[in-house]
């Protein structure tokens, strides 16, 4: 993606600064070469300037991040602020909106939750804008050496982490400093004022801020842009405001380029963002003249510049979208479903990961989320397993598997085992990936704890299939009964196990401090139990009783793998529960 964005800025670079040679071919020549240079470093630094302030907050939010986004489930109004503050922290509605196709790949929200955040994300990334429209440019420099001496000198992390927000801040400014003044020639060339002029035409306008959008896939590089052109006097509100809306829709295509591969959800998620965005350029383009001259009668009473006032138009063209389009999300949920319907799949046998996504590894808090919710997927494939090993140990009749039906009981368990391997696998390598970024001491603990937790994980996958399945095949050839008591113990200690599994899922799927803490206390209750039973056992055992003398090893040794299921359990959610002792402590010192 990186390498897409800097091929685009070259060519917005190249086409633009030919069109610019173009139009004063015919007057005083000016050194076009220059100036393209000139206009690609300037947004180069503007990107990365962008790029290092946007690192600086996300670190200085932490992971904080979850919180915001354990948010969202609770109503669309409170989506909608969480969409906007999310942008506005990491500075890029299209990053928010590939984490969303993210997100609900990962099953972390629902499709019709993601809709409020969209808006919120459209409302977010108009902060930038207002931003840029100070004219800050002459402090550039100065918040470069703030910036730099806050991250030498800071003795806290937080500190140097609000530094280098401060420095990518200023290198933003110093970019659109160098563009600004490789455009300042241009403000007494008639042919290229004219040129800028003609896109006043609505469709016009839209239609190229559109493509130099997708082109450079950052609308606020372009509304960038479009500020310094009317900070220069190159362009008119009446040119500005189209550019605008059709930098809104140019921002769609990183959103739809991260869809693809994806889940059926996950492609809604990326068209609605299409669709609001193209139903409000709709809603807006046929009046612009009108809003042109609201913004400019609401500018005369602070006494604004064209550039506020495209920055207003900006603003006020988003906001507008999320306050008219939330009230009828549920609505537009539906519409959208009915161009992406739920359709039913062949169950898909083959090992694949379902919540992993490189997009998001820049941002370790979200990589771990999905992350933690891939293991608890395995969990729930270890229930699965669990519930299924038992069946054969208390009839005979063949059983096909509960969710494969083409798959017979034991081989459910078998094709469970190989996914169990290939996820353990592959959570590693993502946790690998993640402590390559720049990452806290708290991170670092979280990815060293996860690599722990799905390791432990795999091993009670490799206890059903290498102790239990075995032991169906010993039961069958003994071809006894367990005693009625003994059968009515192991199918409750069955349940303890397998209730001690949910709780693991659920716990890692939530990540619930307090259910693990539960899990914890009832290991020490169903060990006691394991003991009772086991004496209940012993006594029957030396009274001589005939299905249980007959049974007694296989009993014994069912007995103790459920125990050992449990004790893995029990140790996974003291191992996660250790994650919430480190963010007590707020660590936010790098790791790397």
């Amino acid at each position: 993606m990186v390498v897409f964005k800097c091929i685009g800025i070259l060519l917005f670079s190249l086409i633009f600064g030919s069109t610019l040679a173009f139009a004063n071919a015919s007057i005083e020549p000016i050194s076009w070469a220059k100036l393209i240079i000139s206009l690609s470093g300037g947004l180069m630094l503007f990107l990365y300037g962008m790029e290092m302030m946007s690192d600086g907050m996300k670190k200085t939010a932490g992971n904080k991040m979850r919180t915001i986004l354990a948010a969202l489930t609770r109503n669309r109004v409170v989506a909608l602020f969480c969409g906007a503050f999310v942008t506005m922290v990491i500075q890029s509605s299209s990053a928010t909106t590939v984490m969303l196709v993210s997100f609900v790949q990962a099953g972390l929200m629902s499709f019709t939750q993601s809709l409020g955040v969209i808006l919120g994300a459209d409302i977010g990334t108009t902060i930038t804008a207002q931003m840029i429209a100070f004219k800050l440019t002459d402090y550039a420099l100065l918040m470069v050496a703030i910036g730099c001496l806050i991250r030498m000198f800071g003795k806290d992390q937080n500190v140097k982490n609000i530094g280098e927000a401060i420095l990518g801040f200023g290198i933003l400014f110093f970019g659109m400093k160098i563009m600004s003044d490789a455009m300042k020639p241009l403000r007494t060339h008639v042919e290229f004022i004219s040129m800028l002029r003609g896109l006043e035409n609505p469709v016009l306008g839209v239609l190229s801020a559109a493509a130099f959008t997708a082109l450079i896939q950052s609308s606020s590089a372009f509304t960038g842009i479009i500020i310094v052109l009317a900070q220069q006097n190159l362009i008119t509100l009446e040119a500005g405001i189209p550019m605008v809306l059709g930098a809104n829709i140019g921002t769609c295509i990183t959103a739809g380029l991260a869809s693809i591969g994806t889940s059926r959800e996950a492609k809604r998620v990326a068209l609605a963002h299409v669709i609001f965005k193209i139903v409000g350029v709709l809603l807006f383009i046929f009046w612009i003249p009108t809003f042109a001259n609201i913004i400019r009668s609401l500018a005369n009473q602070f006494d604004s510049g064209t550039a506020r006032q495209i920055a207003n138009a900006h603003t006020i063209f988003n906001v507008s979208l999320g306050i008219g389009f939330l009230p009828f999300t549920a609505l537009f949920g539906r519409f959208i479903l009915k161009i992406f319907p739920e359709k039913k799949e062949d169950s898909d046998l083959i090992p694949v990961t379902w919540h992993l996504d490189d997009s998001v590894l820049s941002t370790p808090a979200m990589a771990l989320d999905l992350t933690r919710t891939e293991v608890a997927r395995m969990v729930k494939l270890i229930r699965r397993m669990l519930r299924a090993v038992i069946i054969p140990f208390f009839s005979n009749d063949p059983h096909e598997d509960e969710y494969f039906p083409p798959l017979s009981l034991v081989d459910g368990i078998s094709m469970r085992e190989e996914k169990l391997d290939y996820l353990e696998e592959k959570i590693s390598q993502y946790l690998i990936k993640i402590s390559q970024q720049r990452t806290t001491s708290g991170q670092a603990k979280e990815i060293f704890t996860m690599m722990s937790i799905a390791s432990d994980i795999e091993n009670i996958g490799d206890l059903i299939s290498r102790n239990l399945l075995p032991l169906i095949l010993k039961k069958k050839e003994l071809d006894k009964s367990f005693s009625k008591e003994g059968q009515d113990e192991l199918m409750i200690y069955h349940q303890k196990a397998c209730k001690q599994l949910s709780l693991l899922e659920e716990t890692l799927a939530e990540r619930d401090w307090d259910l693990a803490n539960r899990m914890m206390k009832k290991e020490k209750k169903y060990l006691d139990l394991e003991q009772q039973y086991k004496a209940n056992h012993l006594r029957r055992l030396f009274a001589e009783k005939v299905n249980t003398v007959e049974t007694h090893e296989i009993h014994m040794e069912l007995m103790d793998l459920m125990k050992q299921i449990i004790v893995f359990s029990g140790n996974i959610a003291n191992t996660f529960n250790n994650l919430s002792k480190v963010e007590s402590k707020h660590l936010t010192t790098p790791y790397k």
